[in-house]
């Protein structure tokens, strides 16, 4: 087992115990109790969308209908993606664990606009409620992509959904601004751009993209409602509208939202490598410049989601060579990443176990990523059940893994509790086994022709639905028990001490928990935040007079 620092003096009341009441939480202007606020209603959202996805399963587990007819799986599909995709998988890291630690890792009090960011987590729960209330209420079956022109001439009340999307959107925006600004500004006095902890550069990263990507598709929703309210008839062929330019519109926000959601995984997985295989970076500017390439490149790609839509030759293939540039940039990250475990002193534990499990799903859906990038390849696998297990893996899977490791690792950070060593890392094998046994047979289904979306099909298909079914439910059972330890572990944990897994990482030279304003002093960093070797003899951290 790797050392842990010493404890020394705690710095004062933590964050948890600094005010008490309801009131004190929905009120507070602390980056780390709104962390914790973002937390816990996304896992709200997960629960929900998880509990929709199950359904489909079951409904998919027999041709024919097995609980539910196909307009109610029309809706439930919609459900599960608007959900998992608005509501979870792009606010997850940075809206929970960005919040809570990137003042920490930079040294800060706070981030730069404390009101600003509870004014975000606000937003996104008034836009979480207006979503919901429109999907449920209106019978919402349009997928989470609203394409048009069905989203346009439904008879179903799409409007409350655009515009709970859309707040949901400004939550975004003002969550980037923020982080960059504190980027910017709050670094500590020996934080310079080249020792910013990798995380945070994976949040700046993200940053930028959701602040220049997220107003396209504010603009896009309102346009679509314009067209539902107004008749504007820019999408609809019998007005003079084109509904392909709905798609490119969409796409060039929705593409680079593949990086919202993937790139804060990759900066926790940058910190968890480190931690646990007890070395600094392979290269710490390769993981750097690579996360500025996949922000940048991640704009120009969107056409590869539309290889069918009767694009020319010349921009297929642009759109075909920039996706596998993305690819490039990722291969650049894993490569570092195995570089950093290699002779490492690799301690096994459930983040480190994620951690795994993450490389070799973003491994195998880049690769099946790349795949799809080849136009005459897309042409067959274009809206089959490849593309589905394409992008699960992708953006659920490498998401979630990553999304699980920091809830593992910050877990002790956050609350100042341990949970059973044991049983994580099984229950990390259960979750990691039952997602690759869930979406590999989707895979081979896509590949045989199976329509994504449909709710019956031929009997052939059954087997590997069935296959399917048995990964989900496993799945499902893997995300019962983490939540049964680490709910037991939150009042009945051993306690963590300040620094666990002796982590080299700067947000571990406060307590854990953390106190209300993190340091007594501003901290200064002389040293990287990843550079493991025999400990220090002027102690955890300097403070400045």
């Amino acid at each position: 087992m790797a050392p842990s620092h010493d404890e020394g003096a705690p710095l004062g009341p933590s964050y948890l115990d600094a005010e008490r009441g309801l009131w004190s939480w929905l009120t507070t202007h602390d980056h780390k109790r709104i962390g914790v606020m973002f937390l816990a209603v996304l896992l709200l959202m997960f629960l929900l969308g998880g509990v929709f996805a199950l359904a489909l399963r079951v409904e998919l587990l027999t041709p024919g209908e097995t609980v539910m007819g196909r307009l109610a799986y029309n809706r439930a599909f919609t459900v599960h993606g608007v959900v998992m995709v608005w509501l979870f998988l792009i606010p997850s890291i940075p809206a929970s664990f960005g919040n809570f630690l990137l003042p920490l890792m930079l040294g800060a009090r706070d981030v730069a606009f404390p009101r600003l960011n509870l004014a975000s987590f606000y937003l996104y729960v008034l836009g979480a409620v207006m979503t919901l209330w429109g999907i449920f209420q209106g019978g919402v079956d349009t997928g989470w992509t609203f394409y048009t022109p069905y989203s346009t001439a439904t008879g179903r009340d799409l409007l409350p959904v655009l515009v709970g999307v859309f707040v949901v959107g400004f939550s975004t925006i003002l969550t980037g601004i923020n982080f960059i600004t504190t980027v910017h500004t709050m670094r500590a006095p020996g934080i310079t751009w080249m020792k910013v902890p990798l995380f945070v550069w994976a949040l700046y990263g993200t940053s930028i993209i959701q602040v220049l990507a997220t107003p396209v598709l504010g603009m896009v929703l309102v346009l679509v409602a314009l067209e539902r309210v107004a008749g504007a008839g820019l999408f609809d062929p019998a007005r003079g509208g084109d509904p392909l330019l709905y798609q490119h519109l969409f796409w060039f926000y929705s593409h680079p939202a593949v990086y919202i959601m993937v790139l804060p995984g990759m900066g926790v997985i940058s910190e968890t490598v480190c931690a646990f295989s007890r070395k600094r970076p392979f290269s710490y500017r390769v993981i750097v410049w690579s996360t500025v390439g996949i922000a940048f490149v991640g704009f120009l790609t969107w056409g590869h989601h539309m290889f069918v839509s009767g694009q020319s030759t010349f921009g297929a293939g642009a759109f075909s060579l920039l996706s596998m540039l993305v690819a490039i940039f990722t291969a650049m990250k894993i490569f570092t990443w195995l570089g950093t475990l290699y002779r490492g002193s690799l301690w096994v534990s459930t983040p480190f176990a994620y951690v795994l499990g993450f490389i070799f799903l973003l491994f195998f859906g880049g690769m099946s990523g790349v795949a799809v990038a080849v136009t005459s390849a897309d042409l067959h696998w274009h809206d089959t059940y490849f593309v589905v297990a394409h992008f699960h893996f992708i953006m659920v899977g490498a998401s979630l893994m990553a999304f699980l490791a920091a809830l593992h690792y910050w877990f002790p950070k956050m609350w100042g509790r341990r949970y059973p060593e044991g049983m994580g890392i099984g229950t990390a094998v259960l979750i990691i086994f039952g997602f690759i046994a869930t979406f590999l047979p989707q895979f081979l289904l896509g590949n045989q022709g199976m329509p994504r979306r449909y709710a019956d099909y031929p009997e052939s298909f059954q087997p590997l639905h069935v296959a399917s079914t048995a990964g989900a439910s496993l799945l499902g059972f893997g995300f019962v028990i983490v939540a049964i330890y680490l709910g037991w572990s939150l009042r009945y944990g051993s306690v963590a001490g300040r620094n666990p897994w002796g982590s080299e990482g700067y947000e571990w030279l406060s307590d854990s928990p953390p106190p209300e304003f993190n340091f007594h002093a501003p901290p200064i960093f002389p040293r990287p935040p990843h550079e493991y070797g025999p400990p220090r003899a002027d102690g955890e951290v300097d403070h400045a007079a």
